[in-house]
């Protein structure tokens, strides 16, 4: 089995699969990438299936090499991306030839790349997921980032056909964010707990993500969202993209690596299909929210990930 090897770790490179889903009554989170569409699709450009295990690649890229041959796709954040001597390729697969190195270069847009490889990374499982939870330390590597000399296995065989190169319909590149974005989002479970003007607030004005924001949730600074009463509540689940607002008015937006439950009010949700737009987001960068309705919705994760879908059959 070929493996790569860590030479840089990068600021922060993780392993992910599609995340521990249905354990969060147990106090165990769900953690999965932040951008699930480039998951998915760095995934599928390699020739697995969505629940394969790659790298999340955040802001600083890695630098790894390789003992054998091994087909690559990194999809997500922009980067210059060298194999051995060779420019890489964005958002299509390409070979990282034994004993050349990638190399990931200067970022020029959004703020986390997937590198998927074919037949995925053979890591073992906690909990059936090979996801890296930061909060928990569930997942391989002891749950934490890859450092140097870390030694990654490939999987030997990949799950699924590769798709043809320039096939007609196959999925795009997300349009990442540029120094910032529009997220839509559906107001509540707890919009009742805020004024009228504090949800007026959420949707007429930018927020910026903080420096103290990480993979659990981005703290958000702008003008703050006043509560009706009481800035606590019993502490209930907390859905990836929501808003919650402690005593500050400061929202916090949780993220993939978010704790199973939470005691502070929740003003609003983002919707599924804005997810991976809100998972390239970096500190320093803006924020604006647009409510919808459940329809809308609905109608917007069905065409953020049908290509997706079709390409997955």
């Amino acid at each position: 089995m070929a493996t790569l090897t860590v030479i840089r770790p990068g600021m922060l490179t993780t392993v992910q699969d599609l995340g521990r889903w249905g354990l969060q009554a147990r106090g165990v989170p769900v953690a999965g990438p932040m951008d699930l569409y480039s998951h998915r699709l760095a995934n599928l450009l390699a020739g697995n299936e969505a629940v394969a295990a790659a790298l999340e690649v955040t802001l600083i890229g890695p630098e790894l090499e390789t003992d054998a041959d091994v087909e690559c796709a990194v999809a997500g954040a922009t980067f210059a991306l060298t194999a051995g001597d060779r420019p890489a390729p964005m958002h299509a697969r390409f070979v990282l030839r034994a004993r050349e190195r990638l190399r990931f270069g200067a970022r020029s847009q959004g703020a986390r790349a997937t590198l998927a490889v074919r037949g995925g990374l053979a890591v073992e499982p906690m909990f059936g997921s090979r996801a890296t939870s930061l909060i928990s330390r569930m997942g391989p590597f002891d749950g934490g980032a890859l450092r140097r000399g870390d030694v990654l296995t490939v999987a030997t065989a990949a799950r699924r056909p590769q798709p043809a190169a320039g096939g007609g319909a196959f999925p795009g590149p997300l349009a990442v964010p540029r120094g910032g974005t529009m997220l839509r989002i559906m107001p509540g479970p707890q919009d009742h707990m805020f004024t009228r003007s504090a949800y007026d607030t959420l949707v007429g004005e930018r927020f910026v993500v903080t420096p103290d924001s990480n993979r659990m949730g981005y703290r958000l600074s702008g003008p703050p969202l006043q509560h009706a009463g009481s800035a606590d509540i019993l502490s209930d689940a907390t859905p990836i993209g929501t808003l919650q607002v402690p005593a500050s008015g400061q929202p916090i937006l949780l993220m993939a690596d978010r704790q199973t439950t939470g005691g502070y009010p929740k003003i609003a949700t983002v919707i599924t299909a804005d997810l991976p737009l809100a998972g390239q987001l970096a500190p320093g960068d803006w924020v604006q929210f647009r409510r919808v309705s459940r329809d809308d919705a609905i109608a917007a994760a069905r065409t953020r990930f049908a290509a997706l879908e079709a390409a997955a059959r």
